[in-house]
């Protein structure tokens, strides 16, 4: 079984702006659900990108960015280019920027990466940061014990029923996307949380399989940190929160890495919560 721990620094009354953190590298976010109904969570997600995320070197973007992409040709929807453009001016602004897709915006694709000025990545996907090697990963590929989610998560991902679907007129997608977003919830009232959440196999394999001991991931909305131990020694997982700002309370949050190779969550206000 996992071991959950979360050191906060935020209950000694230690906050940290990220602007005390020595030399950012990296900064790693995921579940902002952005729709236009959702005003103020759009909005808290570009002052993240003016005021926070333009002091990294990299920003990666891990997945359900969007409440749903129906292609990139909605591009043009002006709620959707200003998100877009708000990306690529922290790119052309000298933050590289990088793009794992959810299970709510995989349709996101070429045009899209142009527009928005940044790489599109395979999930998962490893990298050498700040001296340690990650794993990054939206985290839906590890809830194998949602058989009808993997079940459907194959089907969209298959390329043959993406040029379908994509074949479409807009219109129909986005009516299609409606019916299965309802669907959807109507379905998760009837699952239990261990169901939603990742399979303690699959992230066992997915360390094996990159030959990582730190994972990065979001998905579940279950912000914790989660150490292992196994034959090969100590592994441990980072789940991300998502970001919910149009209610009460408010919710949201990123997690940076500095040059000094330590993790720290910080919340959707940019106040520290946690060394890692």
């Amino acid at each position: 079984m996992p071991q959950h721990s979360t050191r906060h620094a935020a209950a000694s009354g230690n906050i940290t702006q990220p602007d005390a953190i020595p030399d950012p590298v990296a900064f790693f976010i995921s579940d902002l659900h952005l729709q236009a109904s959702l005003p103020l969570t759009a909005q808290a997600f570009l002052n993240f990108l003016a005021q926070h995320a333009l002091r990294a070197q990299q920003l990666y973007l891990l997945g359900d960015i969007f409440e749903y992409w129906a292609g990139d040709d909605d591009l043009e929807t002006p709620f959707n280019r200003s998100i877009a453009d708000a990306i690529a001016a922290l790119s052309k602004a000298g933050v590289e920027v990088f793009w794992i897709a959810g299970n709510r915006d995989f349709l996101v694709s070429n045009e899209f990466a142009r527009a928005a000025g940044l790489t599109l990545l395979n999930d998962p996907h490893v990298v050498m940061l700040a001296g340690q090697r990650l794993t990054l990963a939206h985290g839906d590929a590890q809830c194998t014990d949602d058989t009808d989610y993997m079940a459907f998560r194959a089907q969209v991902r298959n390329p043959v029923w993406q040029n379908t679907f994509l074949a479409l007129p807009l219109a129909q997608r986005k009516a299609i996307i409606e019916g299965l977003r309802q669907g959807s919830q109507a379905a998760q009232k009837q699952k239990s949380s261990e169901i939603m959440d990742v399979n303690p196999q699959a992230i066992a394999q997915l360390f094996a399989d990159t030959g990582s001991a730190l994972l990065i991931h979001g998905h579940t909305h279950r912000p914790a940190r989660h150490v292992y131990q196994d034959a090969t020694g100590v592994k441990v997982r980072y789940v991300l929160p998502d970001w919910e700002i149009d209610t009460v309370p408010a919710r949201g949050g990123w997690i940076a890495l500095g040059k000094d190779g330590v993790l720290r969550r910080f919340d959707y206000q940019g106040q520290l919560l946690a060394d890692l």
